[in-house]
């Protein structure tokens, strides 16, 4: 039987839903973007000494926006394009080649049911997740 792309989507989905997975997508280009305007900005109105307050307050400006924005890794599973799904497709159906199932369901229920498929599939994900997308990934359960 053929593998289908949205089954292998709706594990993963259910798997980091379970584990509580968040990633947060680190917005550098964003930060780097505030640090030198609030920098050129401080640079026009106090010569060198307004470079320096301006570069320190556009670099703590950066800074604060960028942390903490975490989303939730099922609806980042859910919102990537075909393209990226096919490779989290590609990489998790390594790992579940050997498995025998009809749908979606039944899928899921054979890995909820392995300890050691959860972790790998959890493993698969996170390092996708990290290196592709160049997010953090948590955990919060």
């Amino acid at each position: 039987m053929p593998v289908a792309v949205e089954d292998i989507m709706k594990l993963l989905y259910s798997i980091s839903e379970q584990r509580k997975m968040q990633a947060a997508v680190k917005h550098s280009g964003r930060g780097a973007l505030v640090t030198g305007a609030v920098a050129f900005v401080g640079g026009l109105m106090g010569g060198p000494p307004g470079l320096a307050v301006g570069g320190a307050v556009g670099g703590l400006l950066g800074a604060w926006m960028t942390s903490g924005q975490f989303k939730p890794v099922p609806q980042i599973i859910m919102e990537l394009p075909p393209a990226e799904q096919q490779k989290l497709f590609n990489e998790a159906t390594a790992i579940v080649r050997h498995l025998e199932w009809t749908d979606a369901v039944q899928l899921t229920m054979l890995v909820m049911g392995s300890e050691a498929l959860q972790q790998q599939l959890l493993a698969m994900l996170a390092n996708y997740i990290t290196k592709e997308l160049r997010a953090e990934v948590q955990y919060n359960d």
